[in-house]
């Protein structure tokens, strides 16, 4: 790193789990964020303000005012346009060192699986079971870790799939995929503006200490929030042996 750098993340490097070994990690990590919305806003814009060298941000979907009470990367200046590009300009704003890669469409099928065998690191930030199912049918694939997050009224839930770790569940093990699944969508249920920041900010959080290799992330615990209570649960789950994705039986 340089003169620059070292000052730019110096509180960082202050930091003993850190240090300038793992800000190094950091600043020469891909990041692939599936979703510039209310998650992907504040997951993308911590990643970029912490150095993430590069990151790889995807939506198909366009700024609509209505995203503007919690979808913190765009502006009402910028409604209209591609999410990814609104958050391009965004990310460059808060730290123009970083590389920023836009794809304005929804990634599926040979996009995706390339996508993701290229990045160190995964944030799944998107609003549908489809693409979270195709996500972490990839990331097992590839052996990529995979930071989920959900939110919805008040309620949002964090989890870490690592499947380079033997131990490590996958999304399937935890959520198993099925016909009768019900999608909730911010448009018809309505979510709690801060609460996207919350969980956001989190799914960074793991993020940044996988890329470090520090500290304990979220693998095989789903951890609830209660936006009304300010309650936290955490739900300790395993492996399934027998899953259809990552499963061994």
């Amino acid at each position: 790193m340089n003169d620059e750098q070292l000052l730019r993340y110096s509180r960082h490097i202050l930091l003993d789990e850190i240090g300038i070994e793992g800000q190094a990690k950091i600043v020469g990590a891909r990041a692939l964020v599936i979703g510039a919305g209310g998650l992907g806003s504040p997951a993308a814009l911590y990643l970029a303000s912490a150095g993430v060298g590069r990151i790889t941000l995807a939506d198909g979907d366009r700024v609509d005012l209505t995203n503007l009470q919690r979808q913190i990367l765009h502006t009402q200046e910028r409604v209209g346009q591609f999410k990814a590009l609104s958050g391009q300009t965004a990310l460059l704003q808060i730290n123009p060192e970083v590389t920023v890669e836009v794809i304005c469409e929804r990634l599926a099928d040979e996009r995706l699986e390339a996508l993701i065998a290229d990045a160190d690191v995964v944030l799944d930030c998107c609003d549908n079971f489809v693409t979270r199912y195709a996500v972490n049918r990839a990331c097992v694939i590839h052996r990529t870790p995979l930071i989920s997050g959900a939110a919805i009224r008040f309620s949002g839930q964090l989890s870490v799939f690592d499947s380079r770790r033997e131990d490590s569940p996958c999304y399937h093990c935890l959520f198993p995929e099925s016909e009768d699944v019900q999608e909730e969508r911010c448009a018809v249920m309505g979510v709690f503006a801060p609460l996207t920041g919350i969980i956001g900010a989190m799914q960074a959080a793991e993020a940044l200490k996988v890329i470090c290799g520090t500290g304990e992330p979220a693998v095989g615990r789903l951890l609830l929030f209660d936006g009304l209570t300010m309650d936290w649960r955490c739900v300790k789950f395993g492996k399934d042996s027998k899953c259809a994705v990552c499963g061994t039986g």
